[in-house]
């Protein structure tokens, strides 16, 4: 059972993961749609960007996983959402910005955190134990946070203030849209299997699966930071190697001016 287990997961890793790292970028698509559209065009942007950040989606399902009552789900969730909403809004209108790759490794590492948790990590490793939850995932929130908003910024937002933070709280107010829908999936999902004998025995595994999919995400992350900073290394020309992630050219994207939409 454990090999079959583990074969399927590497199956998983290999077909799916290169997608779901690949989901985190801003499509062109997107981009001329928050550049011909209104708030709601912001509002979709923000939703289909939560639902398809799938290193925020893990990070969230290793946070509910061993959460039993919605109390707490709510209690986590919410602590989770003030921290992300803060560096979104703040990083953003100001302009704060960091490498794209190199923030979300970071996010790459918390998801491998959550499954490290999860399953024991501290107690089994460190003789210690677990850190506070609620600033643990407070931490995370105002990374995963400022991940949205280095991704945001890619975009012109447009000269007057007040537009610009118009655009910036839609494009939030779809984040949670679609963190809430994506959640409510979640919680279906896990409430249903803890009901059967296959959750106690499939958990460790689970959260093992998180760790990996963390491991990979970071990599990915960690290889297109490098081909940014030291393109000439790599063995083959820049227009044929290609990556699992969009290749976003920020210098493009970004207008400087941030000419009026």
């Amino acid at each position: 059972m454990t090999h079959k287990f583990f074969r399927y997961l590497g199956i998983f890793l290999l077909t799916y993961i290169p997608l779901l790292a690949a989901a985190h970028g801003l499509s062109e698509a997107d981009k001329q749609s928050m550049l011909d559209g209104g708030y709601v065009q912001y509002i979709g942007l923000g939703a289909s960007h939560m639902l398809t950040g799938y290193d925020h989606l893990l990070f969230l399902f290793g946070v509910i996983f061993l959460l039993t009552t919605f109390k707490d789900v709510f209690k986590f969730v919410t602590v989770f959402t003030i921290g992300h909403c803060i560096t979104l809004i703040f990083a953003t209108f100001f302009q704060i910005t960091w490498n794209y790759w190199l923030v979300d490794a970071i996010i790459a590492v918390s998801v491998i955190y959550k499954g490290f948790d999860n399953n024991g990590g501290f107690q089994k490793y460190f003789n210690m134990s677990s850190p506070n939850l609620i600033k643990a995932v407070f931490v995370f929130g105002l990374l995963h946070g400022f991940g949205l908003s280095t991704r945001l910024q890619q975009l012109p937002l447009g000269d007057d203030s007040l537009q610009i933070l118009l655009r910036i709280l839609s494009f939030n107010v779809g984040v949670e849209l679609g963190q809430i829908a994506a959640l409510i999936v979640m919680v279906g999902v896990l409430s249903i299997w803890r009901k059967t004998a296959s959750f106690t025995r499939f958990s460790y595994f689970s959260n093992l699966g998180l760790i990996l999919a963390g491991c990979y995400l970071l990599f990915v992350q960690l290889h297109g930071y490098q081909h940014d900073v030291n393109s000439e290394t790599f063995r083959f020309p820049t227009e044929e190697h290609r990556h699992i992630h969009e290749d976003i050219d920020i210098q493009n994207s970004i207008d400087n001016k941030r000419n009026s939409l």
